[in-house]
């Protein structure tokens, strides 16, 4: 459990996932739709409110929203105005600018960038960037908040994609490709590298997990070729787990 008292922006998977393993946090939802879906996941200890206010008195804020600079910009300045002096605000993103979030916060001396990894309560790496700014402070804070999770950091340069997805998309695009060339089913891909080289899961459902959508934003965003296969399927609304369809169906 937190040793600070934590808030998170975003009722989504990774959200949620942070909630259940702190514990005990004050989660913010967009709607009264989501809040009631955070509700039915969540323990008591959790509080789920519509009020970003109820957000101020936290010690350390989480956003996590979109994947989109124009979501989460406009989210941080808000939050960067109404936390304690002292507080750190962090963003969970993955492929976006850390320091044009961290100027957006209006904080930068006191954010960072928090990317966790879904399954949140079973992923247990947390890459930590930082702005240039950032107070020795904020890293130590950050890096205790990671432990206090159960999780283990490992700071990164802050540059889109990190160190994960800078690797990771190349080879989950590159096995879209291989499907295609050699006209495979997407099981036989995905069990060729689970059981030949012992990955938990195949790079097909993998992009099914993450979905398609966050895929190809992740491969923009780190110049990565993102395959014509994937982007028609985000056309067509297969994106994943999420809707039900992608490489498999669920």
């Amino acid at each position: 459990m937190p040793s600070e008292p934590l808030g998170i922006a975003g009722s989504g998977a990774i959200g949620c996932g942070l909630a259940e393993v702190a514990g005990e946090a004050v989660v913010w939802a967009r709607s009264a739709d989501s809040a009631e879906r955070a509700r039915a996941r969540l323990p008591g200890e959790v509080r789920v409110t519509t009020e970003l206010s109820d957000l101020a008195a936290c010690a350390i804020v989480v956003e996590s929203v979109a994947e989109e600079l124009d979501v989460k910009r406009p989210l941080l300045t808000e939050l960067g105005g109404q936390l304690g002096e002292d507080a750190l605000l962090a963003t969970s993103t993955s492929s976006l600018s850390v320091e044009a979030l961290a100027e957006a916060s209006g904080r930068p001396e006191r954010f960072a960038a928090l990317h966790v990894f879904n399954p949140v309560d079973k992923m247990e790496l947390v890459e930590l960037a930082f702005p240039e700014r950032a107070l020795p402070d904020t890293h130590e804070r950050m890096r205790a908040l990671c432990e206090s999770l159960g999780k283990t950091p490992v700071e990164v340069p802050p540059e889109p994609g990190f160190v994960v997805n800078r690797l990771l998309f190349p080879y989950l695009f590159s096995a879209v490709e291989l499907m295609e060339a050699q006209r495979l089913e997407p099981d036989a891909v995905d069990t060729c590298m689970k059981l030949g080289a012992a990955h938990p899961l195949g790079p097909l459902a993998l992009l099914d997990l993450v979905g398609l959508d966050v895929s190809a934003a992740i491969g923009d965003a780190i110049g990565a070729d993102v395959p014509a296969r994937v982007r028609e399927m985000v056309s067509d609304g297969k994106l994943g787990r999420k809707t039900g369809t992608g490489f498999y169906s669920y």
